[in-house]
């Protein structure tokens, strides 16, 4: 049992059982509740922490009218997936299919689906709505009230949130998209045609990285000429940076400790950094953005998740269940915004934190906003349109063309996140993807 499960268990005694009965659950043990698979596929499938593998599974079928069959056409690895890869996220399950972001051609269409074709380009959304709730009814489909049954996620945080692919039964048990094959619930609502002016190596990025970018900046309030700190310098993190000097921001500053700084510079003109890990010793974060920006940044949006801590103290806290999530990083933002400035988090952060700055938060008047998973539907059109128009290139991440059978190795590299691989966001092809597109990677076997 993981950290996250031990301080669970101690807050909601039983809660580590998995408590999901739904039956749209498609781990490939269960052939979606068929007595055989009618057929198979490759899939990339969780192991256990830090062990993921490619293996041969049940195809999926359609057990809903409005379910559509997708042969998955391009997928990725998100810097999400590796919480799972840790075992960071509660009630995952050996052999569940992982992958939230992921394109195709529409192979099969349940009888009750009106809008969506056999044989057209679509990019699903990473979260699952159900089109008619009341969040999903305002666009605010990551909030879908339908499609995630988890009994534990309602006692923790006091509702449920959206199904999504590929992301543990704590968020419904949907199998993901990192697989040949994929069964999308409700697909009038979660799949975006694409034109053929936008191949798969664009607007795959539709279904995840570019929203939650985009929401995170708009949702926090980026206002023109505001100075925007960005903790992590991750794909999300360089998406942020884009939008927000789309949105108008004066100065745009990142923060982290590798490589991935420079690859920035390179590709978000006019970008600043501090790489914290060349600070000078027992100088903070929070000083060196006071000495560049004097009384603090408008805005901080924090990029990375609650898990990785900087500290013994968290870190040992974690490791013996006593919390799920490092404050560290939000307390750093906290300190460094000016008063009455705004925090976004879009970096994951699943249960509890120890030792928050409550006090400077309250003092300062500073507002904590918590971005959420992105509401995909409510943004992807008029992202797609400025993709269609140049206005925004998903190209500024993409470095690798990976195969699907490579994935476990993937995983493992993506983790270690060195400057001799220079991963950043990957474009995962399968035996049903065209040839690379005009200008983007060549295939890179690992």
């Amino acid at each position: 049992m993981n950290a996250a499960s031990n301080l669970l268990e101690k807050v909601l005694p039983g809660s580590t059982k998995d408590t999901s009965t739904a039956t749209h659950i498609n781990n490939p043990s269960q052939h979606d509740g068929a007595s055989a698979p009618a057929s198979t596929m490759r899939a990339l499938t969780w192991q256990g922490k830090n062990s993921v593998a490619v293996q041969t599974v049940a195809k999926p079928t359609i057990i809903n009218p409005q379910d559509v069959i997708l042969k998955v056409t391009g997928a990725t690895i998100c810097g999400s997936d590796l919480h799972l890869y840790h075992n960071a996220v509660v009630q995952m399950k050996q052999g569940d299919i992982l992958g939230h972001e992921f394109c195709g051609v529409v192979e099969e269409v349940g009888e009750g689906v009106r809008d969506i074709r056999k044989g057209q380009r679509v990019v699903s959304s990473f979260q699952i709505s159900c089109g008619e709730c009341r969040f999903c009814r305002q666009k605010l489909t990551s909030q879908c009230e339908r499609t995630n049954d988890s009994k534990l996620q309602d006692m923790l945080y006091g509702s449920q949130t959206a199904g999504l692919f590929g992301y543990s039964h704590f968020t419904g048990g949907f199998a993901g998209g990192q697989a040949e094959y994929v069964r999308v619930p409700h697909a009038d609502y979660n799949l975006l045609p694409l034109p053929d002016d936008v191949p798969d190596e664009k607007g795959l990025y539709l279904s995840d990285i570019l929203p939650t970018a985009y929401n995170a900046v708009h949702d926090t309030r980026v206002y023109p000429d505001d100075t925007v700190a960005i903790w992590g310098a991750g794909p999300i993190g360089v998406l942020v940076a884009v939008f927000a000097k789309q949105a108008g921001a004066g100065r745009v500053i990142l923060i982290d400790n590798n490589w991935r700084l420079e690859y920035a510079q390179k590709h978000v003109p006019g970008v600043e950094v501090i790489n914290y890990a060349a600070l000078p010793r027992g100088r903070s974060v929070t000083a060196e953005i006071h000495d560049r920006v004097p009384g603090g940044v408008d805005v901080a949006i924090e990029c990375v998740a609650g898990e990785y801590a900087k500290g013994w103290g968290h870190y040992f806290e974690i490791l013996l269940g006593m919390e799920t999530d490092t404050s560290e990083i939000v307390n750093e933002m906290i300190t460094s915004t000016r008063k009455y400035g705004r925090c976004g988090i879009t970096g994951a952060y699943v249960g509890f934190t120890n030792h928050f700055n409550i006090g400077s938060l309250m003092e300062r008047g500073i507002r904590l906003i918590g971005n959420g998973q992105a509401p995909v539907q409510k943004y992807w059109n008029e992202i797609l349109e400025q993709i269609r128009k140049g206005e925004v290139d998903p190209g500024v991440v993409l470095t690798h063309r990976i195969d699907l059978e490579d994935m476990e190795k993937l995983y493992k590299r993506f983790d270690q996140r060195s400057e001799e691989d220079g991963l950043m966001k990957v474009f995962v092809q399968t035996k049903h993807s065209a040839p690379p597109a005009l200008g983007t990677p060549q295939l890179t076997r690992l």
